[in-house]
């Protein structure tokens, strides 16, 4: 889901290895950040960057791969998605009591 940030990373010569990304994709999968492109930011930056020498070289990648997120609706993103409108509505039986 996110290789092209890892390559980003590594086309920046920001020495990440392969198990710091999958870390990465664990915390995310944790949700350990929700829609927040700060504290995704950070997470990223805590996990994938070892010493502040490497830190611009993290924004720069960041900044390649995700240039735009800020301004993509949830909308926009559900229906790049092409989730079968089954699961949605599931989703929001879980997430939503029936008078929302």
């Amino acid at each position: 889901m996110f290789i092209k940030f890892f390559e980003n990373l590594r086309q920046h010569k920001v020495p990440v290895s392969l198990r710091e990304y999958l870390t990465f994709l664990e915390s995310v999968s944790l949700e350990l950040c929700t829609y927040d492109v700060d504290h995704f930011y950070f997470l990223g930056r805590i996990i994938m960057v070892k010493d502040e020498r490497h830190l611009d070289k993290f924004d720069r990648a960041f900044s390649k791969t995700f240039a735009g997120i800020e301004s993509l609706s949830i909308t926009d993103l559900i229906e790049s998605l092409d989730v079968p409108e089954a699961w949605l509505k599931k989703l929001t039986e879980r997430v939503f009591e029936k008078e929302e």
